[in-house]
């Protein structure tokens, strides 16, 4: 009848209402379509909140609803879960109130993804039988991104844009499952061009003073998927303009370099094999660099167009500066080489790497930072050089004036890790340090007189902090780069770290690396996952005043590239000195990240830090596989390949 007294039991907590109150919303799981078990006093049970559904009974009362100490959220899954259309719909109009689908003040423009290429087996007309080594970009390059925009309106969704023949070749083994062709994988800043990785092509994009970013380029299709790129947007060459700009992608051992012109037609120059993996990838003014973790290293030089190969100690560490590329080794030695002069040895012609420094414990040296005062270079007065190691420990070695000719001398040690460091950077005011065990932070402010390190009073130690980011079990082999949490910044200025908590999400949190406080929190304006992300300056324009300004670029799985103003987020940070800062996620926010997840661990239970048996082999190859959800995370996140960074050779499971 619908007079009836119902009597509920949920959570423990008992409720009586009328059948009329439960059931005026039709198709709602109390209108009878709910599971009725009875407890013993005859009342049905409902194993829900029995806090969160008092409000829901009090809105089927009485259509009101008291918010008061009851999360929006948690209050919209329970209306949900029991099908309140009517609260639901209202409470999305709450949570709509704090939301736009533009961003906050700190977005700052969208680019849509390019028309991925079609597979020569798929072409109509293949191009590869053409004579001519030009290729150029198609029509809808020419577009350009205004700031006010999101994605070109006049281009078609990316689901719109693949041929199903398309999609059945890019389709991967039953093995690793399905590999979205748009989702992007890396991206890289060089002046004002940013490249752009997918699975099996890159592209590029270039800045204009008024009209914004244009799409300039796109690769070919590549068969294998892309490991790494690198991006040199200032080629200088004898006997040429400078407006060429270079484009190179690796997969696996092969090489493949373009080049690229303004005005988006392009050359390939050639497809090098360094036959083992490509670990890092990189520019050197002109000269192009690839290494790897067993030992060699790639130079393609631009002046004689030769690719050269030279065999070293297996490298676990790596950083450049000026025309000098350093390496630290599986040895405990660092060695370096000038890529200006690109010295040849007279009896065998290879490559000369010379010795700078030995670790006097001979540890592994697994990351690397090297300051060059003002006023000198690396063949100057004075350089200074962090490195981290094996064992967990942290050493300064400088070369000042009364050592030259001697090598770089011990400065400092600090042993304040006890696990492997797996970065380092040495900047104007700070030494930071970084090890494996949840990505744990130690900072020091760094004294300076006239520019130079000094004793007096000495590196004294500023904070401790972690940067967690958990790792996704099966990844791919590009996962690393696309999503190395920095610290990011020049020597000089206010660098800081990309946190990004969990494979799969929506939101980055933005920290100083000097002392971990929070400077924003980024949250994808289309609630796309975000892939991969950098931090790039790009120059000021033309106009009197106008300065260079920091973005940070963030790739998406639906292929856009969405851009966000740091230069702003630093100065409003700056301007609210004084009032107490969050750091990374609070309890609450992680645990609402992490509703999608599911955790396993890479340590033997119950210790802390990482079985000494997963730590042994040096830079070891990233195992790639594509993972399912909802996902499956490693709770140790000490995988990383740029910037001296450590590679323990692990395979994870899934429990």
């Amino acid at each position: 009848m619908p007079g009836d007294v119902i009597h509920l039991n949920v959570g423990g907590t008992r409720f009586s209402t009328s059948r009329q109150t439960l059931t005026w919303i039709q198709d709602s799981l109390l209108s009878g379509r709910i599971l009725s078990l009875k407890d013993e006093t005859g009342a049905i049970f409902i194993d829900r909140d029995p806090k969160l559904f008092s409000v829901i009974l009090n809105f089927l009362r009485s259509k009101d609803v008291d918010l008061s100490g009851i999360s929006l959220s948690a209050l919209k899954h329970e209306a949900e879960y029991f099908g309140i259309t009517p609260l639901v719909r209202r409470l999305v109009l709450c949570e709509d109130l704090e939301h736009s689908s533009c961003g906050d003040v700190l977005f700052h423009g969208s680019l849509g993804p390019p028309c991925p290429p079609v597979p020569e087996i798929l072409e109509k007309k293949p191009v590869s039988q053409s004579t001519s080594n030009i290729t150029r970009s198609p029509q809808h390059t020419t577009q350009a991104h205004a700031r006010s925009q999101s994605m070109h309106v006049n281009q078609a969704p990316p689901d719109k844009m693949l041929l199903p023949e398309l999609l059945h070749v890019l389709d991967v083994s039953d093995v690793l499952g399905y590999l979205n062709p748009l989702k992007v994988t890396m991206v890289q800043g060089h002046h004002n061009w940013i490249c752009i990785s997918y699975p099996h092509f890159v592209c590029c994009f270039r800045m204009k003073d008024s009209t914004g970013w244009h799409h300039i380029w796109s690769s070919p299709y590549m068969e294998n998927a892309v490991d790494r790129v690198a991006l040199n947007a200032k080629v200088v060459a004898q006997n040429q303009e400078n407006t060429n700009k270079m484009v190179a992608a690796s997969m696996g051992s092969f090489v493949q370099l373009w080049l690229i012109m303004d005005d988006g037609s392009s050359r390939e120059i050639g497809m090098f094999d360094l036959s083992v993996s490509v670990d890092s990838l990189f520019f050197i003014g002109s000269q192009l660099v690839a290494l790897s973790q067993f030992g060699k290293i790639g130079v393609w030089h631009s002046m004689t167009q030769h690719w050269q190969i030279q065999d070293v100690i297996p490298i676990t560490s790596y950083d450049t500066a000026g025309s000098f590329l350093l390496l630290g080794c599986q040895n405990g030695s660092i060695y370096y080489i000038d890529m200006q002069k690109f010295p040849l040895r007279m009896k065998d012609n290879d490559l000369l790497v010379t010795e700078l420094y030995k670790d006097p414990s001979e540890d592994m040296v697994t990351a690397l930072s090297v300051y060059l005062t003002p006023k000198t270079s690396l063949s100057g007065n004075w350089i200074e050089i962090a490195y981290g190691t094996s064992s967990g420990t942290v050493r300064v070695i400088v070369q000042h004036p009364e050592t030259v000719g001697h090598g770089p001398q011990l400065f400092q040690t600090f042993t304040v890790h006890r696990s492997p460091v797996t970065k380092v950077m040495l900047s104007e005011k700070h030494l930071v340090s970084v090890c494996s065990e949840y990505n744990h932070v130690r900072t020091w402010s760094v004294t300076r007189f006239r520019g130079m390190i000094s004793t007096q009073p000495g590196s004294t130690p500023l904070a401790s902090f972690k940067i967690v980011s958990l790792d996704e079990v099966e990844e791919q082999a590009s996962s690393s780069t696309g999503n190395d949490f920095g610290p990011y910044g020049e020597q000089d200025d206010q660098q800081v770290f990309i946190q990004k908590t969990v494979p799969e999400t929506d939101k980055l949190f933005i920290r100083l690396s000097s002392n971990g406080q929070r400077v924003c929190v980024i949250s994808s304006v289309d609630n796309s996952s975000i892939a991969a992300f950098c931090v790039h300056e790009c120059e000021g324009s033309n106009r009197m005043g106008s300065r260079p300004r920091r973005y940070i670029f963030t790739g998406h799985t639906n292929g856009t590239i969405q851009m966000w103003d740091l230069t702003t987020a630093l100065e409003m940070m700056n301007k609210s000195d004084g009032e107490p800062r969050k750091g990374g996620p609070t309890p609450e926010e992680l645990m609402k990240l992490l509703d999608q997840c599911d955790l396993t661990s890479r340590n033997t239970t119950p210790s802390i830090s990482p079985a000494p048996s997963v730590l042994q082999v040096p830079m070891g190859p990233t195992v790639s596989y594509q993972s399912s959800r909802p996902n499956s995370i490693a709770m140790d996140s000490d995988a990383g390949e740029e910037d001296g960074n450590y590679y323990p050779d692990t395979i994870v499971t899934k429990i």
